[in-house]
């Protein structure tokens, strides 16, 4: 019986040996797991910083936005038109809506020309809220006049747009050029699905010489984004990533934190090639083309835009 009382015991010190041995290695795992992240990104860091001759300047910007009504992450998503130079408008307007919920994507265009009240400067395009106020103020008049707010912000000019592309996609971005552009863009685009550098992909989004003008414009960057977020998933693997979001950081200027980053495009790369559905603001039938104080502006039917993004955010 004692004998029996002692092999048991025995049995369960050997047991609980190998379950802190396990133990053990699990720890050690995650440990060189996040290790090997760190170095990754740290990695991708001073090869950004090797071959950066002229990164985006670091700005601080207040940013106070609240998590939406409909429990999602907004970020807006910006394109300046800054060659260097100060209090730049913006070319580009974009929310990214992401529910981490139901790993949904959602993309909102705001068009640029739009006249609209700039809290604290009065009535004046969309876009000249950034040279007014930076990101901050662009938030808040989006949130005034669309009831959609933002908790981050992201910002590129046109060299770190450039510079981002190339050094993610040394390949190029995929993209079907549906017709021939060159005016205004410093490049020139021959129709046909072709590989797209940081250059060529900016003259594509850029382009807006063209009957449809900036609704074309707005169209392409929106397929763009598409693409770009297809060709990241291509990746295959979560492994790549930090080192990557290492290399990109020094030429956006973001009140994002690395981690934050990272998590979101973990869950983009888990969840394969994901489906972005976008919308553009102004909606079809809810704005006229006028002239204002010699301007050609977009005047917007506000309570039917908001309509449309609450339908678009809920569905």
């Amino acid at each position: 019986m004692r004998s029996e009382r002692h092999q048991g015991k025995k049995k369960k010190r050997k047991f609980g040996k190998i379950i802190r041995n396990l133990f053990i290695i699990f720890l050690l795992v995650v440990v060189a797991v996040v290790g090997y992240s760190y170095y990754q990104f740290k990695q991708g860091l001073q090869t950004s910083k090797a071959d950066n001759d002229s990164s985006v300047p670091e700005q601080v910007y207040e940013f106070n936005g609240e998590k939406d009504q409909y429990g999602g992450t907004n970020i807006l998503l910006l394109g300046s038109d800054s060659r260097g130079e100060e209090n730049a408008r913006a070319d580009t307007i974009m929310v990214a809506h992401y529910q981490p919920d139901s790993g949904t994507y959602k993309m909102i265009s705001f068009m640029r020309d739009m006249y609209v009240d700039i809290p604290g400067h009065g009535q004046n395009r969309i876009n000249a809220a950034l040279a007014y106020g930076g990101p901050e103020l662009l938030r808040q008049t989006i949130k005034e006049n669309f009831n959609i707010d933002s908790q981050y912000y992201a910002i590129l000019d046109f060299e770190g747009f450039e510079k981002v592309i190339d050094v993610a996609f040394p390949n190029g971005v995929e993209i079907n050029v549906e017709k021939e552009m060159s005016q205004k863009i410093g490049v020139t685009l021959k129709p046909g699905l072709q590989k797209l550098d940081g250059e060529h992909l900016l003259g594509y989004v850029r382009f807006r010489n063209d009957a449809v003008g900036d609704f074309g414009r707005v169209e392409r960057q929106q397929n763009a984004i598409k693409a770009v977020m297809n060709q990241f998933t291509s990746l295959n693997t979560i492994a790549k990533l930090p080192k990557l979001v290492g290399v990109v950081t020094p030429y956006v200027n973001t009140n994002m934190k690395t981690s934050d980053i990272l998590y979101m495009g973990k869950d983009v790369l888990m969840n394969g090639s994901p489906q972005v559905e976008s919308l553009r603001i102004p909606a079809d039938g809810t704005y006229q083309n006028v002239r204002i104080s010699g301007m050609a502006v977009l005047q917007v039917d506000l309570e039917a835009n908001k309509q449309e993004l609450q339908q678009f955010l809920t569905n």
